[in-house]
């Protein structure tokens, strides 16, 4: 199992929870300790972009008691389809070697005249990983949303079977 991709489907499942009634993201880092302590933050300053390139910094520099951690902000996602809402999902393993991902989830905002959806969170980066396998990074990070009791229940009833 990839501790950095569970902790990210955790995350990312706290962030479709808080997203899920309409809300804006405020972005949170996540992350876990070195004795398997987590915690969370939230970056709330004046203007969105301000909190986002604060938990980034954040996240960059890490702490020495974190094992890992990882950043959720609201952004958009631009596909062939065109602009989507999404959460992008910034992990890092601050162990020897360094890992990283990023992934998007990408999802239907309130108030879409179809609802609040989740679409299948995509890989976007990896870096630090000999030869990822997204299929085992893929059930970690299932495993991850899975474990957060309430955002698990959301995400599993707006989850959309389809691509964003």
């Amino acid at each position: 199992m990839y501790a950095i991709a569970s902790i990210a489907g955790f995350c990312a499942a706290h962030g479709i929870w808080s997203v899920s009634d309409g809300a804006t993201l405020i972005p949170i880092l996540g992350y876990e300790q070195h004795d398997g302590t987590r915690g969370m933050e939230r970056f709330l300053f004046d203007d969105l972009a301000d909190s986002a390139h604060a938990g980034r910094a954040a996240l960059a520099t890490g702490r020495d008691e974190w094992a890992r951690a990882v950043l959720v902000t609201d952004a958009y996602l631009h596909l062939e389809t065109g602009r989507v809402d999404a959460l992008l999902v910034d992990a890092v393993e601050y162990l020897s070697p360094r890992r990283s991902l990023q992934l998007a989830v990408p999802y239907r905002p309130q108030p879409d005249p179809e609802g609040f959806g989740v679409y299948q969170p995509k890989f976007l980066d990896t870096t630090g990983f000999d030869e990822p396998n997204y299929d085992a990074l893929a059930e970690s990070f299932n495993a991850g949303v899975d474990s957060h009791e309430h955002a698990a229940a959301v995400w599993s009833e707006f989850r959309l079977d389809e691509s964003a």
